[in-house]
This record gives structure tokens, C-alpha cells and sequence, in this order.
């Protein structure tokens, strides 16, 4: 593919830095680059800004999208918060402009092929970081590239080299656009959950953007997809070339290759004929979640096929990287633990996280809430009556919220507008339990747009009012010395 001296539009700047990333990128390749967003100049000032260096190099049409510029452009590049289904993308299509986004271009541009793609609507992050902690075992210039603002896959191309390892998280905003790039050798579908309705409208459709990531893998290329997902049957219809290998929590039918949990809890890999028992993991489940475990087991099984399966799997696993946001610890005393849930973005993670910790022997306190992207609280609300007392459900206000509410009826809960009155609450709420173990976990169930730019910035913002309580208070306040 070909960028120097081509006209070309950015569609999307924003202010999270993947767009600038991609601008400067543009640039360096001989772009003759236009960037066009919705948002006002005052708005996108922050980005403006760190691209002052390039003045003279960009043309920017801020405040609104113009027909015309789709037109007297030859590539559109789009931000991943632009839909689909755009009219101005319309516009761009009919006429048989070319059409990319920041994953397209990575796999048109980087040198090497050597690259494990991690999808689903849970458990990607962990998954990926979890691959890439066992191959760097092996290599350690393995390359990880999550889904992360501060990250943009377009900023490592300069660090990859031919055989360079790479694990990437890849959402479904970025697969939309997946015609003729390059694919992964190997591919990873973690599991597939009601997500993202209001961008891709129904559940058919959202499943066959996710299947983009093995669309154009070959014969010779590998696909992981869950045994016990419902939507893995719909991914087998769409007929991929590749390889199809499982992971399972219960053992696999013989016929069928992959990676599985016997009876015994020990872990077995059945490959080209031949079955191997891994290791023991009866306590892994008490120490990570069952959720975990499935991440756990496609860690193994990607570092296997790619040849990169530690030795000393055991230690390892007891070097496992805490991700950020998902279920991390951020504070613990004698009877005090705080968990830092916030990139839970959908019921199903918000339910993991209570069948972790929910097992009766703590008293688990939640906050929850948050913006509604057209989820279903079915499930939520009934693992809440289950594993929460009345009176230790706290939520922060929000359209997702309202759904909640709902659903819950007369159940005991109570409601803030603000994530630090949420915080202040439970922390007073958990005094009352002062000798008993107590676990605050903040785990929102939805998206976090009405109150933050994202979930990493929810997180940011939960962490920060943390801090400034612990500052103010005495540890009396929740336990007696």
C-alpha cells in the first residue's frame, strides 16, 4: 500500500491520542493529510495542540464532516468511534474510496506475521497480557498491544522486526473495516455476550464483525474459539480456512483438538494426535475466578502452538500480571480489601467479578451503574440479590441505572451522582461489618460516557478519590485497633 503523496482524510482526531497518533504516522509517510471531526476546535484543543509541531503539514476541518472532502480524498481513515454506518462513510463507499482504520494499516505496514489476535466481549486484555507474559518467558521482545488509548498500534511499527512476536487485543469497532489486510496466524474469540447493540444493532451482526479476525487467515493459520459458547456454532458456519482448536473448562469429545480442565482440575492439551497433561490448577479458580481460568487455558494453548510454552509453567503462573482495572486490588488492611472493577463494561463481567468474590464468607459491598449501550440487567440483578446483602449495593446515577433500578424492585440499595459519595458511602457502609472481612468492589456493569471519557479514565478517577479519602480519614474508620 502506498501513502506518500496520496490525499487522504483522517476522520476522527479526538482527544484520547489514537488519533493523533495515526496523524503523525500519516505524515511521516508522505500524506497529504486532512483531518475532519464533529467536535469544535475549543474541544479538540489538547490534540491541536501536541500537533502544532506539523503546522502547515495538516489541513483540519473541525466542527462538522463535509460531503465534499470524502470525495477529493483517496483513503479515509477512520477513528474507531466513527459507526459504519456513517453517511459520509456511505458516501466515501459508493464512490470506491479506500477505506482503513488504525488495524488495517498496522497489518499493511508491519513486517512481521508472527502475530496471536485476541477478540470477545470479555476477557481480552487479560488474555492477551497473559499470552504475552508466557511467550516473553521464551522471547522477551515480544511485543503487547492492548486496547489502550495510550497505546495505538500504529506507534510500535517501528519497534517490530521480521520474527518479532505479537499479541494483540483487537475490539469489534476496529474489525468493522477487515476486508484485505493481512490476518493473524493465530486468532483467539474469547466468548461472545449481548455488547455494543446500539453500534451494531443486533447480535448477528456484532458476532460476524468479530469473525473479521479469521476472515482472511489460510490453511496454515490457527482459530481458538470457546467449546462452551453459545456463538461458537455461528462462527464454525461462517467456514474458516484455518485451523480450529478449542478451550474448554470441562473435558473436550475426543474428536476435537485443543485445551481442557479434567475432572481431576489438571489441564491437558490434545494437538495433532497427540494429548498432553500440562499441570495441576485446583486452586487457580479460588485464586483468579473461573472467568480467569478460561483466559488462563487460551494462554496456554496460543503459547503452545506458536512454540512458546514456558518450562517452569508454575512459576509462571505465580507471576501472572494484575490487569489494570479488572478486578485489581488498589487497597487492603486486616479486614479492608478495595477492588478496582472499572473496565467491567457490560452485567456478564460485573457477574464474574461477584462469583468471585461473593462465596459468603465476606461481606461484599458493590458500586455499580453507569451509561446504558442497550445491555440487558436480567442476570445482573439476580446475581446482585444473591451475593449482596440489602444495603450494600450502592449505584452511581446513569441510564444504566434507571434499567437496574428496575429490575431490582424493592431491594434495599443506595443511589449518588457522584463516584466519590458512592466511594464514602461504602467505605462507612463496611465500618458497620468493622469485624468482619469486608471486599468494596467497584465493578460498574456499563459504560461510563455520561461522567468520564472512558472506563480507563473512570478508573483513573476511582483511584484519585481513593486516595484523597484514605488521606482524610483515620483507619478507624473501618475497623477498631
Amino acid at each position: 500500500m502506498e501513502i506518500k503523496g496520496k490525499k487522504v482524510l483522517l476522520m476522527g482526531l479526538g482527544i484520547l491520542g489514537g488519533g493523533m497518533s495515526t496523524a503523525r504516522w500519516l505524515v511521516s509517510k508522505g500524506a497529504k493529510l486532512t483531518i475532519t471531526d464533529l467536535k469544535s476546535e475549543e474541544y479538540l484543543k489538547s490534540s491541536l495542540e501536541r500537533l502544532s509541531d506539523l503546522k502547515g503539514k495538516i489541513r483540519f476541518i473541525l466542527g462538522e464532516h463535509r460531503g465534499k472532502d470524502f470525495l477529493e480524498n483517496e483513503i479515509i481513515v477512520v477513528n474507531p468511534d466513527v459507526p459504519i454506518t456513517s453517511p459520509f462513510l456511505e458516501i466515501a463507499k459508493k464512490n470506491k474510496k479506500q477505506i482503513e482504520n488504525e488495524l488495517t494499516l498496522f497489518y499493511k505496514f508491519c513486517p512481521s506475521l508472527n502475530i496471536i489476535a485476541v477478540t470477545g466481549t470479555r476477557g481480552k486484555t487479560t488474555t492477551v497480557n497473559w499470552t504475552g507474559h508466557f511467550i516473553k518467558n521464551k522471547r522477551p521482545y515480544c511485543l503487547i498491544v492492548g486496547n489502550s488509548p495510550e497505546k495505538p498500534l500504529i506507534d510500535i511499527l517501528g519497534k517490530i522486526k521480521k520474527d518479532t512476536p505479537i499479541i494483540i487485543e483487537e475490539p469489534s469497532f476496529l474489525l468493522e473495516n477487515v476486508k484485505d489486510s493481512n490476518a493473524p496466524h493465530i486468532a483467539v474469540i474469547t466468548n461472545l455476550y449481548r455488547d455494543h447493540i446500539n453500534r451494531h444493532q443486533t447480535m448477528e451482526k456484532y458476532a460476524l464483525t468479530k469473525s473479521n479476525i479469521f476472515k482472511n487467515q489460510n490453511k496454515d493459520d490457527f482459530l481458538i474459539l470457546n467449546y462452551n459458547d453459545k456463538w461458537t456454532g455461528f462462527f464454525l458456519k461462517q467456514n474458516p480456512i484455518s485451523k480450529v482448536l478449542f478451550f474448554s473448562r470441562n473435558e473436550l469429545p475426543k474428536s476435537k483438538d485443543g485445551i481442557f480442565v479434567n475432572k481431576k482440575m489438571e489441564v491437558l492439551i490434545r494437538f495433532r494426535g497427540h494429548e498432553e497433561k500440562m499441570l495441576q490448577v485446583k486452586d487457580f479458580v479460588a485464586n483468579h475466578g473461573v472467568h480467569n481460568m478460561e483466559n488462563f487455558l487460551v494462554a496456554c494453548l496460543a503459547s503452545f502452538i506458536s512454540n512458546n510454552f514456558p518450562k517452569d509453567i508454575s512459576k509462571i503462573i505465580a507471576t501472572l500480571p494484575q490487569i489494570k482495572f479488572r478486578e485489581e486490588k488498589v487497597y487492603e488492611d486486616k479486614f479492608l480489601e478495595i477492588y478496582n472493577d472499572s473496565t467491567a463494561t457490560s452485567p456478564e463481567a460485573t457477574v464474574a467479578a461477584l462469583q468471585r468474590f461473593g462465596n459468603g464468607k465476606i461481606n461484599l459491598i458493590l458500586i455499580s451503574g453507569g451509561t446504558d449501550k442497550e445491555l440487558e440487567f436480567n442476570n445482573w440483578a439476580k446475581n446482585v440479590k444473591k451475593f449482596i446483602l440489602p444495603g450494600n449495593l450502592i449505584l452511581l446515577k446513569g441510564s444504566a441505572t434507571e434499567k437496574m433500578k428496575k429490575l431490582l424492585g424493592n431491594y434495599n440499595f443506595e443511589e449518588y451522582g457522584s463516584l466519590e459519595k458512592c466511594l464514602k458511602k461504602a467505605i462507612i457502609r463496611a465500618k458497620e461489618f468493622e469485624e468482619k472481612r469486608t471486599i468494596i468492589i467497584f465493578s460498574p456493569a456499563s459504560k461510563s460516557f455520561e461522567k468520564f471519557k472512558n472506563e480507563f479514565d473512570r478508573g483513573e478517577k476511582f483511584n484519585l478519590i481513593l486516595k484523597g479519602l484514605l488521606a482524610k480519614v483515620s483507619r478507624r474508620l473501618w475497623y477498631k485497633n
